[in-house]
């Protein structure tokens, strides 16, 4: 069959699909991209001629954003179904670098497929090229290698074949994904070869659940059974893995408590009997009281993140840990035994080797806890909210099924401790790369995976600011999703920490400079309601908390794509960290604050880096 490079690519991308359960997925399911010189006549021209049906076609705005869409896409598919982004040369291809680090610290699959110089070299240097003098064969290309789990250049035909079967290899393996590149020479793009039929005929990857070793499982029960103050914490994989269902079972039987990471919250119902919440930094009083307390830790699904140990300080010195996890790199964390396997399916070795095992009761204030949540949602209703009562309403306002978007800043950590999620994929939020900018896109590719649900994008001034540019996307494609815009007028979170480390809250608000020289001038007048009105976006306006929710209401029932615009008090924050962060403090300067700051911090830091490192 004689295609182009591009030609070709398209017909085998269509013909790839993945199967778990008996459950079959397109493995990738549509493309992002904006047109260049270095794409437009190869991978676009092949696009054209494909048609919709073999591959759906997306326009991004930003190429950042088209990564952060497609990982919202794929993570809402459990990882089973993933899209793919294709750019120009240069600029367009360097976008890619962010989304990439994200997609991979995520351990989330997408294809990038940039342009990239001439592999003929008809002319040097060409429009965009890099030229690195000792290196002919570098290009801008490779910065992408180092935040990658796979990458390629295809610099003649012969090679796509064997290059694109690797590349999906990784893109369906959940022990080893994330993203995946292909850099493609724009002449190489539009080359034609005789490719065998054989190539793309459908090809079906089984993504299996292997089960831990029966010797590692059995070790891991007898410890669960010896501990007198176990503790499950669940992570991102056991949503990965769908393996909800076989986690509440185990609590249930065993009545062992269960504390959630950022990826994992709503892995248990807010208010299954062992939930104890987040845990770590931004973790809840209880779950964090129990991980102090543990002796035994069972980690499910996790990358044992500095905000989820506290940096290290959270668990005791002579705790022992139990590592679930597909990744044999992430098992052998902590120092624990490591069972490496699917999340459910090795839930459900450990349950059956705890049968008639029940821990010893946990005593942990959770009521308490939950009074304290509602006390801050119920807040003063009279004035602007404090962002504890915009969390507060859109507990009240979304449905079970809804899903909500966030990555950066403070709201992160007010969700992880506040928010009662009520089903497994409810709470979105990327904190393994804590990505402003995510969140919309990110919203966008979850609309596109799950339709039927609500998807709510809730920003800071600071994230919209940086790249609302999908929100064209979602206007162009009528793709219902909601931006909820809290506008506290700079970086709420990086203030709040500036001002604890000593750094006075430098260049963190968004004000007028003053004749100082500092930022500390009269707010500036941004008005991010009209901006978002002026992209096409229905928008809703709020001044209190119960303006908020008739707002919130509002959005959900638009069948258009709808901002909802919030000025929030930050005057009034949210539950205090139950638990330690090492950010370091100035050791000398000339300034008192940070003189001031200094002893508080080590103070702090004896209790930390308390888990062995072995």
């Amino acid at each position: 069959m004689r295609l182009t490079v591009a030609q070709a690519l398209i017909r085998f991308l269509a013909a790839q699909y993945t199967e778990r359960d008996g459950v079959r997925h397109r493995a990738i399911a549509g493309m992002w991209g904006i047109f260049g010189h270095g794409n437009v006549a190869g991978v676009g021209q092949a696009l054209l001629e494909a048609g919709p049906a073999a591959m759906p076609f997306h326009q991004g705005r930003n190429e950042q954003a088209t990564v952060h869409a497609a990982v919202g896409f794929a993570r809402m598919n459990h990882r089973l179904s993933a899209m793919a982004c294709t750019t120009s040369i240069g600029p367009g291809a360097t976008n890619l670098v962010t989304g990439a680090a994200l997609a991979t610290v995520n351990r989330v699959p997408v294809l990038l497929l940039p342009g990239d110089v001439f592999a003929t070299r008809p002319a040097d240097p060409v429009l965009q090229q890099l030229e690195v003098p000792w290196a002919y064969d570098v290009t801008v290309n490779d910065a992408l290698r180092p935040v990658s789990r796979w990458f390629d250049r295809i610099w003649r035909p012969e090679m796509l074949p064997a290059s694109l079967l690797q590349a999906m290899r990784v893109l369906t393996d959940p022990a080893d994904t994330g993203a995946v590149t292909l850099a493609l020479p724009q002449d190489v793009q539009a080359e034609a070869y005789d490719w065998p039929d054989a190539l793309f005929r459908t090809r079906v990857w089984p993504v299996r659940r292997p089960v831990p070793d029966a010797a590692s499982v059995a070790s891991a029960a007898a410890l669960l059974r010896a501990a007198r103050r176990p503790l499950i914490v669940a992570g991102g994989g056991v949503r990965h893995s769908e393996a909800s269902g076989a986690l509440a079972e185990l609590a249930s039987a065993t009545g062992i408590p269960v504390a959630e990471t950022q990826a994992g919250k709503g892995s248990l119902r807010w208010d299954h009997p062992a939930a104890l919440g987040g845990v770590g930094h931004t973790g809840t009083g209880p779950a964090d009281a129990a991980a102090r307390d543990a002796d035994v830790v069972l980690g499910i699904g996790t990358r044992w993140t500095d905000f989820t140990t506290a940096s290290g300080s959270l668990f005791a010195a002579d705790a022992r840990f139990v590592n679930l996890n597909i990744a044999s790199f992430d098992a052998h964390k902590m120092a624990g035994l490591a069972l490496t396997g699917d999340a459910r399916s090795g839930i459900e070795a450990l349950a059956w080797e705890l049968t008639g095992h029940h821990a010893p009761p946990s005593l942990y204030p959770v009521e308490e806890w939950r009074a304290r949540t509602e006390a801050v949602f119920a807040g003063d209703a009279s004035g602007p909210p404090s962002q504890g009562e915009v969390i507060g309403a859109l507990d009240a306002v979304l449905h079970d099924r809804d899903v909500l978007v966030n990555a950066a800043g403070s709201l992160p950590g007010d969700l992880h401790r506040l928010w009662r999620a009520r089903d497994p994929e409810q709470y979105h939020v990327e904190y393994g790369y804590s990505c402003m900018g995510y969140e919309i896109p990110a919203a966008i590719g979850v609309k596109l995976a799950a339709p039927d649900r609500e998807v709510f994008a809730l920003v800071g001034d600071g994230t919209y600011l940086m790249l609302p540019s999908e929100i064209v996307t979602a206007v162009q494609e009528n793709i219902p999703i909601n931006v909820v815009i809290v506008q506290n007028h700079g970086y709420a979170s990086i203030g709040g920490l500036s001002e604890q480390v000593g750094a006075e809250g430098f260049a963190t608000a968004y004000r007028y400079r003053a004749p100082d020289g500092s930022f500390t001038g009269p707010p500036l007048p941004v008005d991010l309601a009209a901006n978002a009105a002026s992209l096409g976006l229905e928008v809703f306006t709020a001044r209190t908390a119960r303006e908020l929710r008739a707002a919130l209401s509002a959005a959900r029932q638009s069948p258009r794509p709808t901002a909802v615009h919030v000025e929030t008090d930050p005057s009034r924050p949210g539950l205090a960290p139950e638990a330690w962060w090492d950010v370091p403090v100035a050791e000398v300067s000339s300034r008192a604050a940070a003189r001031d700051a200094r002893p508080a911090y080590e103070a702090a830091r004896p209790a930390a880096g308390r888990r062995p490192r072995l």
